[in-house]
């Protein structure tokens, strides 16, 4: 039996047991008077049922619940957030299915009890089945190399020694060059070499495919340089799929990755610094704090829109494409403070195009309020590198060595680098403050920086006070 099928197989039995052993903790006489005794579980009652009555109640609930699930039993890479909120959603479905069918028949009603009881246990043992499923610990480590450097490939054949399903290359002209391992010299275990399961397994185009085809956890990347696009979008594709990422130790000093003494010339890549309660936490703090500063800004937000209207200097808003998580982009929104014109864009602003409303809401930062939006919509946080300008992005790295380290995380509304007025017209210095951010990131450490932020804020305004 294949590791798919294998898969599919645990997950079902998984589910369909842990639900059982759910139903019949819950259904327990002891549990149900402890629990009714809080008061405001009181006036439910306490019957549990017996005999052909209990049997009926724990199939209904094995096959609802077996059944909403079916959506995960399908073998394919995914992060434990992803996990948590698939199988929560999947609970809730069931949860309600199981209530609706005991409306409409009361034959196979389950008692509210049994019901309110039973939700809270499956949200928590479910998602942790599937989270060991997913883990490869006492399972051998499906591998991948992807890359376009013949030689950096070889390599890594040399050095890793876990199992390779194949090698993910461009189709040419590497695939028709001798240059490139074949799939016999793949299959090659002695001298240190790894061995292959299906060779070349197609291009770089195909790497998600291959990925979900045949289940692989990990991916060794092995381009010609760290900074080539591709080798960013594979590591998007890992970050998205929730594989593990590895290269190469030369590549190490452009990317995330911190090799100790005793680790071998294939190292990890730190996709995300954050574990995962501290990402939620990271994620539930932007929500509130951007939910909530709309909110409270709201009446702010009117004023400044009717201002721009009466000035009558173009749009609303001002868009920009900026860079963000692994080279991908997407639109900055800010309040107008300049007179539009078609140019290329420029760090330095023309004394022509400059309003007095405008200089007002740059000095006081309120310009910034519409990207509140991008961080509710997740593309940005409110601590991290702030995006650079897409169309200025080859500029800065042309200027700076590894300036691409800044795509490891999401870029936020404030950072280490603009609370020390590093801008992108010093780029080696913002780069230092951002990868010094990324190294050091912890929750904690996001809110002195939103603190020192409101503070260079305050001091702002009062020096545009004071000067005037």
């Amino acid at each position: 039996m294949d590791t798919g099928w294998r898969y599919r197989l645990a997950s079902v039995l998984g589910v369909a047991v842990l639900t059982a052993v759910g139903v019949v903790a819950v259904n327990n006489g002891t549990v149900q008077t402890a629990v009714t005794s809080l008061p405001i579980l009181s006036r439910l009652p306490t019957d549990p049922p017996s005999g052909v009555e209990f049997s009926m109640e724990v199939l209904l609930s094995v096959a609802v619940i077996t059944g909403v699930f079916l959506p995960l039993y399908k073998p394919q890479p995914r992060r434990i957030l992803d996990i948590i909120a698939l199988a929560h959603k999947r609970v809730l479905v069931g949860v309600f299915a199981l209530a609706t069918i005991g409306y409409f028949d009361y034959t196979y009603r389950l008692p509210r009890l049994t019901l309110l009881l039973l939700a809270p246990i499956l949200l928590f043992v479910l998602p942790l089945w599937f989270i060991w499923l997913r883990q490869p610990d006492t399972r051998t480590e499906r591998a991948v190399v992807v890359g376009d450097d013949p030689s950096m490939i070889e390599r890594i054949v040399e050095a890793y020694d876990g199992s390779m399903l194949g090698y993910v290359t461009p189709p040419t002209p590497y695939r028709s060059s001798d240059d490139l391992p074949d799939q016999e010299s793949y299959g090659v275990t002695d001298g240190g070499q790894a061995s292959s399961e299906h060779g070349y397994v197609g291009g770089l185009s195909r790497f998600e495919d291959v990925i979900q085809k045949h289940g692989a956890d990990s991916a060794i990347l092995a381009f010609e340089g760290a900074d080539r696009a591709e080798f960013f979008g594979a590591l998007h594709t890992c970050y998205e799929h929730g594989i593990n990422a590895k290269t190469h130790v030369d590549h190490v000093n452009s990317l995330l990755v911190n090799p100790t003494n005793d680790e071998g010339p294939i190292v990890d890549i730190d996709l995300e610094p954050w574990d995962v309660q501290d990402r939620m936490l990271k994620r539930l703090f932007d929500v509130l704090f951007a939910g909530t500063a709309l909110l409270v800004l709201s009446p702010i937000i009117l004023l400044i829109t009717v201002a721009i209207k009466i000035e009558g200097h173009g749009p609303v808003f001002f868009t920009q494409e900026r860079t963000y998580k692994f080279g991908n982009t997407f639109t900055v929104y800010k309040f107008r403070t300049l007179k539009p014109v078609d140019e290329d864009v420029d760090l330095d602003i023309d004394g022509s195009r400059r309003t007095t409303l405008g200089d007002f809401l740059r000095v006081t930062h309120l310009d910034e309020i519409p990207q509140l939006w991008s961080i509710l919509t997740g593309e940005m946080s409110v601590v991290g590198p702030r995006p650079a300008i897409t169309e200025l992005e080859s500029d800065y790295e042309s200027q700076v060595t590894d300036w691409r380290q800044r795509w490891f995380v999401k870029p936020g509304l404030t950072g280490l680098a603009q609370i020390n007025d590093a801008t992108g017209k010093e780029p080696q210095q913002k780069l230092r403050y951002d990868i010094e951010y990324i190294r050091k990131q912890s929750f904690t450490y996001d809110i002195q920086i939103v603190l020192r932020q409101i503070w260079k804020v305050l001091e702002d305004v009062w020096g545009s006070l004071y000067d005037n």
